[in-house]
């Protein structure tokens, strides 16, 4: 293998295309689905949401960022680029209402599914709705009228309220003309209608609209002469200083409680808003114009969810999927006995993530299992690991588990389980200061016999079982996710991941490593080596190729190798599912990149690394990671890349993971040097999601 490459030696940064645009650009793929007329429509409508679940979280955490920057001075943030950026976040919030308003919403009524508003509320309908305001909403509103007793509340995050103008004076005969309304979290936003009040279909209707419609009851004596449903979106990102915070935990928990009242970024109000009280929020929350958003319908489309929850409408859903049983592991087989003939590969959510949780409930029954080490990122508020991991230390096992306290919105669910952890005697740490814990390791020693036979004294040795992935340790989110699982004996990428562990809870050095790859380390180093690698084999005429399935492509020293790897004529071929900042097909720099995005029916979540620099065997190489090619993840995370030697795992990763996805026909866009997307759909043609689906059924 050749020497690492020194940055030095690689040519200038391109002009890189913008992350901001970049992740407004996935979020018009994913509304994409939301049209597609064989997408099932309750499913269309999960696309709506999620595309608001998205950009929540863009204007929490990136585009305050940006914000931020650009009020710091000497930044090369401009005012202009945020305004610019919100533009574009503005448009693609127009284009999904119209898509709702114009073209899912019509087709759900025509299959009988309706969201009434007032003014298409029957008498009898409307006797129901004001019978449910009266019983189960008034009483826990609480309608504050501003004066200087009362000034303007501290709205939360992303919380729904309504602002009221009214006229007229008080019961103290003064002319407080403004008061807010807070929606209760506690209460449904979907309501259903009984059966005998639809008219044959099934009919909801808003909270909201409840809300709306009975407005005038909450201030009797006063007109009610304008009103607004507005929710504000602040700076999520906690900002916690880890060098001097004594006890982390404590310190993340505490910012929790501030969590919600950061710097507002964002006021989203219903088109109709009266500009008067426009200005009076934009004034309240210190905010620009341009930080406005006016929409057409519900302010917050993500608690649409509760529809398709509720909706009784099996046809209009995806068909279940059920997660076959893998081939290789017979049912009610020990874990161990089947690991010790070979490593096994989980592809899921085609393959169940129920072996994962077979092997460590496993280790928790077995007698002779003595230690389990596991890192955790994002479990969930319920999780059967978890509740596993706390058997363990019952039973008196060694449990180390390495809690990512950081992860963005798990952190409270995070802390809770380490709480619990550590109250049954588990060892739990929080990995190293200044670098969030990615990395997916479970790691079970257990005491074996050995040396049994005819003059010999029976031995014991210790050996060790690992779990690696490219994903979560959530049993939910394996089953809508798709990532790559290997549980494996191998003696050396075991003595691999006790090292990481090694240094997560002794911060010692980590020393050189068999197998894995390690961030912040060497794992970008290493993923640089083989792009040199590829590039010399190009220039040489030899074969030179490089395919890359990731999230997300943002760093510029990678995206800079790809760049010379390409000019050296190198085949190229990305699938990013989320952000990429390379601009591919650029004559002379990157004509021989192809940069692909799928979006279908699972969230794309696997990330393999495929490079050849020449006509052998020996040189190949594919890497299954838990890094995406970002900076934060190759520089500022604890993360992993595992080597795939077996030849036949090899070959299934390539005819899995990406050779569907290179032809796929039906969920896939293809990304332009100017950062826009086409569509690849041709009417007919299988999806790779699809195809993988139909080949584990059979």
């Amino acid at each position: 293998m050749t020497a690492f490459l020194d940055p030095a030696e690689l040519t200038p940064p391109l002009v890189l295309l913008e992350r901001e645009k970049a992740i407004l650009a996935f979020n018009r793929r994913v509304l994409a689905q939301a049209r597609r007329e064989d997408v099932p429509l309750l499913e269309r409508l999960r696309y709506v949401t999620i595309v608001s679940s998205n950009l929540d979280e863009f204007f929490e955490v990136r585009f305050a960022d940006v914000m931020e920057a650009a009020r710091l001075p000497g930044t090369a943030v401009s005012t202009g680029e945020v305004q610019a950026v919100a533009a574009e976040a503005r448009a693609l919030v127009d284009q999904q209402y119209a898509v709702f308003n114009d073209e899912v919403m019509p087709a759900l009524a025509r299959e009988g599914l309706v969201v009434l508003q007032h003014s298409q509320r029957n008498e009898a309908q409307r006797r129901w709705v004001a019978q449910f305001f009266a019983a189960q909403v008034r009483p826990l509103l609480v309608p504050v009228g501003l004066d200087p007793a009362h000034p303007f509340p501290t709205v939360a995050n992303k919380t729904l309220n309504f602002i009221v103008q009214l006229g007229g004076r008080d019961a103290f005969g003064r002319e407080n003309a403004i008061a807010i309304v807070k929606v209760p979290r506690v209460l449904p936003r979907v309501i259903q209608l009984p059966d005998e009040l639809a008219e044959g279909r099934q009919a909801f209707v808003l909270l909201s609209s409840v809300i709306r419609a009975h407005l005038k009851e909450l201030f009797p004596g006063r007109e009610v002469l304008a009103f607004s449903q507005f929710r504000v979106t602040r700076d999520s990102d906690l900002e916690v200083d880890e060098d001097d915070a004594t006890n982390l935990r404590q310190a993340l928990r505490t910012g929790l409680y501030t969590r919600h009242f950061g710097q507002a970024v964002r006021l989203e109000v219903v088109d109709s808003c009266s500009e008067t009280l426009v200005q009076f929020l934009l004034q309240q929350f210190q905010l620009a114009p341009w930080a406005l958003y006016r929409v057409n319908g519900p302010v917050n489309l993500v608690r649409l969810n509760e529809l398709i929850d509720q909706a009784d409408a099996r046809a209009l859903r995806f068909p279940p999927w059920e997660p076959a049983w893998p081939a290789s592991l017979p049912r009610g087989g020990s874990m161990f006995e089947r690991l010790q003939q070979g490593p096994m590969l989980l592809h899921h959510p085609f393959e169940s993530f129920e072996p994962v949780v077979q092997f460590l409930r496993e280790a928790v029954q077995d007698p002779d299992v003595l230690a389990i080490k596991q890192t955790i990122y994002r479990t969930g508020t319920e999780s059967v690991l978890m509740e596993l991991l706390l058997e363990a230390a019952r039973r008196g096992k060694e449990v180390t588990v390495v809690v990512e306290l950081k992860a963005r919105f798990d952190e409270e669910a995070n802390i809770n389980w380490a709480e619990r952890l550590e109250a049954v005697g588990a060892q739990v740490v929080y990995g190293i200061v200044g670098l969030k814990t990615h990395a997916k390791l479970l790691l079970v020693t257990r005491r074996e016999r050995s040396g049994t036979g005819q003059g010999r004294r029976e031995a014991t040795v210790l050996r060790r079982y690992v779990h690696l992935s490219t994903g979560n340790y959530n049993a939910r989110t394996a089953r809508l996710y798709t990532d790559l699982g290997c549980l494996t004996a191998d003696p050396e990428l075991a003595a691999d991941v006790d090292a990481v562990f090694q240094q997560l809870t002794g911060q010692v050095e980590l020393g050189r490593l068999h197998r894995l790859l390690a961030a912040p380390f060497a794992l970008q180093a290493a993923m640089l080596d083989h792009l040199v690698q590829v590039t010399q084999a190009a220039f040489a005429g030899l074969p030179a190729r490089v395919v890359v399935k990731c999230n997300a492509l943002t760093d510029p020293l990678l995206i800079d190798a790809l760049v010379m790897a390409s000019r050296a004529g190198a085949r190229i071929d990305l699938v990013i599912r989320g952000a990429c900042m390379l601009p591919p097909g650029l004559a002379g720099v990157s004509d021989n990149i192809r940069v692909r995005s799928v979006v279908g029916r699972f969230l794309e979540h696997t990330r393999v690394f495929y490079f050849r620099w020449g006509k052998s065997e020996e040189d190949e190489a594919i890497y299954l990671s838990s890094a995406d090619w970002m900076s934060r993840n190759m520089l500022r995370r604890v993360e992993i890349a595992w080597p795939l030697r077996d030849a036949a795992m090899r070959q299934r990763v390539i005819d899995e993971c990406l050779v569907p996805y290179l032809h796929d026909a039906r969920d896939a866009w293809a990304l332009h040097s100017d950062g826009s997307w086409t569509s690849l759909a041709e009417p007919g043609r299988p999806g790779a999601q699809q195809a993988l689906m139909n080949r584990y059924q059979s």
